[in-house]
């Protein structure tokens, strides 16, 4: 029989499955199930607080601010420790947090309705679920070959959005009613640690082993992360970068929270509808994101991110506010405006490899600029909605956003491509993987990203 080139040269990158590369692929598994775990609370934790154990409802926020906080701080420092430690010992680190810390709040916390104890355990455990993810995305980067990293990250986001919001939701809506919520925390912790162990036992794939920074000189933790900032301002793209990614979800994250108060205070849709446009908006960006990731591939990164991130993004604002402004309590108008938006979103997936692209020997860093615009966003979308709303309303927000929107995209197709840096003398050691994992083609001029 014969054997193809890829059978006679093993250091020719394998095959990919669905636009998955092969050896990353139980690292994608991993992701899933964890991020199923990390979201079987998300519908009910906070009326678990208040409700079963009592605690007032300024409480609870504190205990959920304090958590977004340390989540977002876990992004930022998922790509400088991939430069340090390698995104291997990142995940595995982010896992052992979320696993010790829910543990200690389902053993000790909660039986003794301990608040601090609560607030200590949950809070730290924010660090867990962006070093685990987000550390996968900066092997994901690394590691796939570039001509798929577009597809590539678009499963990424497959695997993390289908896990968290979506089958976590309806696991704990299945388990909650037979054996309760606490004992269905416990299960969330199991899930954890499966994906934990897929990752740790299954996915071989060499470069997430090792530090990912091309330094020679063993740099100290803080310089790395001051690097993480200065990055930035030194590759002012990549800072461009950063606030595209703020702008990509500060919308959602902004409606989430105001939408809801205008449809149902308003336009009198009920709470269930409400719930419902949710899914139409997470489905529609679930179908697109691979979609759109394998799109940036073969047509244009900064093209895709800027026409069907940002211009569809910025339609979608509007239309959120004037069709059911316009038609009323029409469903099937809204939830196209609502799917329209999740498409949106979709549509920053290639994102990513345009930031590396200026700076490929800096990856690390970079993932840590970019996830910082997606931690930022949390709360800044919903920062513009309190500050604004009482000035110039809802329709007043939707337009700033939709303007946001409109600026990422003009900020996108000025990230171009920039010129082929002088090649570094590697080291003799350093060529045949160089000729397996040739991501260092990010830089090639000919290439229009």
């Amino acid at each position: 029989m014969l054997r193809t080139s890829q059978e006679r040269d093993p250091s020719l990158p394998r095959p990919a499955v669905l636009g998955i590369p092969r050896a990353l692929i139980w690292g994608y598994f991993g992701v899933l199930l964890f991020m199923i775990g990390d979201g079987v609370e998300t519908s009910y934790l906070p009326t678990y607080l208040k409700t079963d154990l009592g605690f007032a409802e300024a409480s609870v926020g504190i205990i959920f601010t304090v958590y977004g906080v340390t989540a977002a701080i876990g992004a930022f420092l998922a790509g400088g420790l991939c430069d340090l430690w390698g995104p291997r010992r990142v995940m595995m680190t982010g896992a052992a947090c979320w696993a010790v810390c829910h543990a200690l709040l389902l053993a000790v916390a909660i039986p003794t309705h301990a608040y601090w104890l609560i607030l200590l355990t949950y809070g730290l455990r924010g660090f867990g679920y962006p070093l685990f993810a987000y550390g996968f995305m900066v092997w994901i980067m690394a590691g796939a070959p570039e001509r798929q990293l577009g597809k590539a990250l678009g499963w990424f986001w497959f695997c993390f959005t289908m896990g968290y919001p979506v089958i976590g939701s309806v696991l704990v809506s299945l388990l909650k009613p037979t054996i309760g919520f606490y004992r269905t925390l416990w299960v969330s912790l199991a899930m954890i640690v499966a994906g934990a162990l897929v990752v740790l036992f299954l996915l071989r794939e060499r470069t997430g082993f090792q530090g990912l920074s091309k330094s020679r000189e063993r740099v100290s933790l803080p310089r790395t992360f001051l690097g993480c900032f200065t990055v930035m301002f030194t590759e002012p793209r990549v800072g461009m970068g950063a606030v595209v990614r703020l702008i990509n979800t500060t919308s959602q994250f902004g409606v989430w929270v105001f939408i809801p108060l205008f449809l149902i205070d308003r336009i009198g849709f009920s709470a269930q509808e409400w719930a419902s446009l949710l899914i139409v908006m997470m489905v529609s960006n679930l179908a697109c994101v691979v979609l759109f990731g394998a799109l940036g591939d073969r047509w244009s990164r900064r093209k895709t991110v800027a026409w069907l991130g940002g211009v569809v993004s910025a339609v979608a604002c509007l239309a959120l506010y004037y069709v059911p402004e316009a038609a009323g309590h029409d469903y099937p108008l809204v939830a196209l405006a609502a799917g329209a938006l999740g498409v949106g979103m979709a549509g920053y997936v290639p994102l990513p490899p345009l930031m590396t692209a200026q700076d490929p020997q800096r990856k690390g860093q970079i993932m840590s600029a970019y996830t910082l615009g997606a931690g930022a966003s949390m709360a800044f979308g919903p920062l513009l909605g309190t500050v604004f709303t009482g000035v110039i309303g809802i329709g007043g927000v939707m337009w700033i956003y939709a303007a946001l929107h409109l600026l990422s995209t003009v900020l996108v197709l000025l990230m171009k491509t920039p010129e082929a840096r002088p090649a570094a003398v590697a080291a003799p050691t350093a060529a045949p993987r160089a000729e397996r994992q040739p991501v260092g083609t990010l830089t090639a001029p000919s290439r229009e990203l």
